[in-house]
């Protein structure tokens, strides 16, 4: 990402993002796994109908990456947890002594509970709603519905209370940030992205290309499930954090980096 286009991120407002859904880049849909329910956003009010009951937290803040000189960079994941490839993103990040950010679809967590069993002291898991549909097309007790099932299995399996949201394909709405703020949400998107499809034959040009293009406060999107072109990604993941350690990066989760402000 170019420092043109952190700045135009930085100068983004949250309100901007309610206007303009997907302003992020939308992530591709699952074809072969997930709901490819994208439809026509519905831009529902961020407001509650009744016209008088605030939002439980008065803010929600939405974060790409974030400003920092430190050169920090966070790992996520999304759409698992699938027996096809959590376990081997887990066998790399354990390999290579790194922390990542997992976005779990709900009803993922309890079908496949024994895939994160003993594996979780090291990451950290947020919410990718229950059934990876798009949230900017519900009313406001959709989309929290979609949250709170995903948040309460997350916390059931994992034993850790996510507190960051990605909402799928990277679509917001006004319903979403009602729902996010009553449920005491932050929304996490991203600042560089696996481009795999772009990439399918040529592993060493996706490392090359994420490797150069990484900032400090990077929050990188990758998927740990989904159609086998994502596997051009995975297959590069270690010589990935290999060659940002040499190039001076430390890896942290999503939390880590957000620590990170005002300091």
């Amino acid at each position: 990402m170019s420092p043109s286009r952190r700045a135009l991120l930085r100068g983004l407002s949250i309100a901007g993002v309610g206007a303009a859904v997907g302003v992020a880049g939308t992530a591709a849909a699952d074809r072969t796994l997930l709901s490819d329910d994208k439809g026509a956003p519905s831009h529902g009010p961020a407001t509650h109908a009744d016209r008088h009951t605030p939002p439980k937290h008065g803010h929600v803040d939405v974060h790409w990456n974030v400003d920092t000189e430190k050169k920090l960079i966070a790992l996520t994941f999304d759409d698992g947890p699938m027996p096809n490839w959590t376990p081997m993103v887990l066998d790399t990040l354990d390999r290579a002594d790194v922390p990542a950010t997992f976005f779990l679809v709900g009803q993922r967590v309890l079908e496949n509970a024994e895939i994160l069993r003993g594996r979780t002291a090291r990451h950290e898991f947020a919410n990718h709603t229950w059934a990876h549909k798009n949230l900017a097309t519900m009313d406001r007790a959709e989309a929290y519905d979609a949250i709170a099932k995903a948040h309460d299995a997350i916390e059931k399996v994992t034993g850790k209370e996510p507190r960051h949201l990605r909402p799928p394909y990277g679509h917001l709405g006004g319903t979403t940030m009602l729902a996010a703020a009553d449920l005491g949400y932050d929304v996490t998107l991203w600042s560089l992205q696996m481009v795999e499809s772009e990439y399918v034959t040529n592993e060493p040009g996706l490392v090359t290309y994420i490797v150069d293009s990484a900032l400090p406060g990077t929050i990188l999107l990758a998927h740990d499930t989904g159609p086998e072109d994502r596997l051009v990604a995975l297959r590069g993941l270690p010589e990935m954090i290999r060659q940002l350690r040499d190039k001076g990066y430390e890896f942290t989760t999503v939390s880590g980096l957000l620590a990170e402000v005002g300091k």
